[in-house]
């Protein structure tokens, strides 16, 4: 098809062929990526804003979605007012144990499936392609497991968020 559209345009012909058909083509998603169309059915993305990694990543897909700043929507689950029933019923506690994406179809993703719908939401989605792929996607699982279960220590907040809601250490 591509090789006669290219031959109308090189000859100069101003109408395509009758075989030639302008239909809207969607590309092919896999069933974990979805794309957003509008700010009100936008993707949600719960996040630990008292993790430092977490908060440099989402500063990253702010400024990737700065000329679209309605499509993702990122949610501070560390702040006092998060309430996990506005958010498809994930609580603080199932937030802060992995990522969830809530994307918009309202589908709450979890894990690498969650990095590839928001990836995708904000440009990436060739990232979330490839972490999704088939070959690669137990490595990545193995590896956020481990990331997921650490966070935490790793970030120095590991004993105050034992029990109840982190806080900020004011050390």
């Amino acid at each position: 098809m591509f090789s006669k559209v290219r031959m109308c345009l090189t000859s100069g012909l101003t109408r395509l062929p009758a075989c030639v058909t302008l239909n809207k083509v969607t590309p092919a998603l896999c069933r974990h990526q979805h794309r957003t169309f509008s700010s009100e059915s936008g993707v949600k993305v719960l996040y630990d804003g008292l993790c430092p990694i977490c908060v440099t990543e989402i500063r990253f897909l702010q400024f990737l979605q700065k000329k679209q700043p309605d499509k993702v929507d990122f949610v501070d689950i560390s702040l006092s007012g998060y309430d996990g029933e506005k958010y498809k019923g994930v609580s603080y506690e199932m937030a802060m144990e992995e990522m969830h994406v809530i994307d918009e179809k309202d589908e709450v993703h979890r894990g690498i499936p969650a990095f590839a719908v928001m990836y995708s939401a904000v440009g990436l989605g060739w990232l979330g392609r490839f972490m999704m792929w088939p070959p690669v996607r137990p490595f990545m699982d193995k590896s956020y497991a481990v990331f997921a279960r650490n966070r935490l220590k790793w970030t120095g907040r590991g004993e105050e968020c034992t029990t109840g809601r982190c806080e900020k250490k004011t050390q």
